[in-house]
């Protein structure tokens, strides 16, 4: 018998790996079929001649929590990046949750009028309550703000006749995840005339554009791109009066949602404009994010003139495009907060607004409390960032921990943190690993605890 005939005959069956399996999370039929692919791939290796490695056992385990590592779960987010898109963006607020949980765990009226009996309309109060904090007469809400804008061109720019939208080339950036501002443009069947140059654009330069065949003009949020220098650009303002003037919509992408002064946050930011400002300023149709700066769930917020709104209600593509129950009822909470008054309620505005003070505080208790749990543990300022494309040139003074350990890298301690259950991440800068206290809420201050201790002896 040859070698790989003895090692083929060899091979456990599947039965017998199950065996030897330790419980895990993912369901019996996932951990079969990891199993049989991995028989199936050893088999295959050694039918070809190659060397496979004596534990398959191990290897399975490795791949089932590979697996499990890709379940959506809760993490401890010590980046210091409030609006962190890769880890869900804006958490919500205590009442926003409450009401998911009300709402999934049961029945709701969400198509259903308690007057009448009959059919109702999805979303009603929730558009009725934006329209009132955007001083909008009407709006609407679809599952974000990419959604939002292509739903706006495809409505507004229907007529075959009239598909050019007017945008500054400034404006046509790539956000986050690769999504080209230009690609989502022609999605929706628009075609751009793009105007001036990446650093200056001037209102001669819209104006030569406005021929009779443009359905729009459009102004976008650059996200997380700025420029400073040579660069000029038309105000709102401007450009809503040149649209009406060619008898053509202004339509805002405002992208962060804002809606309070966001220059009060620290001495360098900047004024970012709200819904209710550029409308007032003549824009047509604003859209904007549910889950940046408003700090809600993921949402695509649209508001402006009645007509256009109802037009895009009425229209085929809506109806893909719109939220579930769940979606509605944290929205519902956050918007509701925010009109009475309760934004501080809001995690990202007391994130945003916590004193570093009070950050040095929490750090002096957990690395007091961690001590000696065989990491070298002190306190070190660091930046925090309001993110999700708002506020790029935002800079907030905060408190880190760091986390050092001789035998250990700072990239392998954060590997080990990230491994951690739950998953802690943080970041590594100047050689060294730190937690950046102001995304971690301070419940969460006994879990990291919890986590360091349990690593520090991993060495």
């Amino acid at each position: 018998m040859s070698d790989t005939s003895a090692a083929l005959r060899s091979l456990p069956s599947v039965d017998r790996v199950l065996r030897e399996l330790a419980p895990t999370s993912l369901p019996r039929p996932m951990v079969v079929n990891i199993v049989r692919e991995k028989l199936a791939e050893t088999r295959a290796a050694l039918s070809a001649g190659k060397a496979c490695t004596n534990d398959l056992v191990a290897e399975v385990v490795e791949k089932i929590q590979g697996i499990e590592r890709t379940r959506l779960m809760p993490v401890i987010n010590a980046t210091g990046v409030i609006i962190h898109t890769n880890l869900g963006r804006s958490p919500l607020s205590t009442a926003a949750t409450a009401a998911v949980t009300e709402a999934a765990a049961g029945y709701t009226n969400l198509e259903f009028q308690l007057d009448t009996g009959e059919r109702g309309r999805r979303g009603s109060y929730v558009e009725h309550a934006l329209a009132l904090l955007s001083g909008a007469e009407a709006a609407t809400v679809v599952n974000n703000c990419a959604a939002a804008l292509i739903l706006m061109l495809r409505v507004l720019g229907g007529d075959p006749r009239r598909k050019n939208v007017v945008i500054s080339r400034g404006e046509l950036v790539q956000i986050g995840g690769g999504f080209r501002v230009p690609e989502i443009l022609e999605a929706s069947g628009a075609a751009l005339r793009e105007v001036g140059t990446t650093n200056k654009t001037t209102i001669a330069d819209y104006r030569r554009a406005m021929a009779g065949d443009v359905a729009m003009i459009l102004k976008v949020h650059r996200s997380n791109f700025y420029m400073d220098g040579f660069v000029d650009s038309p105000g709102t303002t401007e450009l809503a009066a040149l649209a009406h003037e060619h008898g053509v919509p202004m339509v805002e992408d405002l992208g962060s949602g804002a809606t309070f002064p966001t220059e009060v946050i620290s001495t360098n930011a900047e004024h970012e404009p709200t819904p209710a400002e550029v409308l007032a300023a003549g824009v047509d149709l604003v859209c904007y994010s549910g889950d940046k700066l408003l700090g809600g769930p993921q949402a695509g917020i649209i508001a402006g003139r009645a007509g256009p709104v109802a037009a895009m209600k009425r229209h085929p593509f809506f109806r893909a495009l719109r939220c579930d129950k769940l979606v509605f009822a944290a929205l519902q909470a956050t918007v509701d907060a925010l009109l009475s008054g309760q934004a501080g309620h809001l995690p990202i505005r007391y994130m945003i607004g916590e004193s570093t003070e009070a950050l040095r505080q929490r750090g002096e208790k957990i690395v007091a409390a961690a001590a000696d749990a065989g990491f070298r543990l002190s306190l070190a300022s660091s930046t925090g960032q309001v993110g999700g494309g708002s506020l790029p040139r935002v800079q907030l003074p905060s408190v880190a921990v760091s986390v050092a350990c001789d035998q250990r890298s700072p990239l392998a301690i954060a590997e080990q943190f990230r491994r951690s259950s739950p998953p802690v991440i943080g970041f590594v800068s100047s050689e060294r690993f730190l937690l950046d206290l102001r995304t971690v809420f301070p419940a969460q201050d006994a879990e990291l605890i919890k986590s360091i201790r349990q690593l520090g002896g991993q060495g």
